[in-house]
């Protein structure tokens, strides 16, 4: 991997960590009433942070192979790689969720709300940095 690539990566991992963290703060009153899980107020802990930081990392380094293997090379290209991402798969496995296992889809729209940010932004920066 050469070091623009692993560069992209680290960026476009932090870059959704900080989105995805700032995209729970302002729905965190609405989840706290949506689900028990964020009812207690309290912050995630330092395994959950890391454990998300490599959540990232692994959506981010994705995301490069796809943009350097669908050869996209502009950060509008990379959009439109996050936007096909996201259609083809948070989107249908929370449908899914929504569908079979009564999953409330006000929280699921939060969720996809963050995923189609950070997958949006992601790519752009992976594809555009090449």
């Amino acid at each position: 991997m050469s070091g623009s690539i692993a560069s992209s990566i680290v960026v476009a991992t932090v870059a959704a960590f900080v989105l995805s963290s700032l995209w729970y703060m302002l729905f965190g009153r609405r989840l706290a009433a949506l689900s028990p899980a964020y009812a207690t107020g309290a912050g995630p802990s330092g395994p959950v942070v890391g454990l998300e930081l490599l959540r990232s990392l692994v959506v981010a380094a994705v995301l490069a192979v796809l943009a350097a293997g669908g050869g996209t090379d502009s950060w509008l290209e990379g959009a439109a790689l996050g936007l096909l991402a996201w259609v083809g798969f948070p989107l249908v496995i929370l449908a899914g969720s929504v569908l079979h296992e009564r999953y409330r889809w006000q929280l699921a729209a939060v969720h996809l709300g963050d995923w189609l940010l950070k997958l949006v932004l992601v790519a752009a920066i992976v594809s555009a940095w090449r």
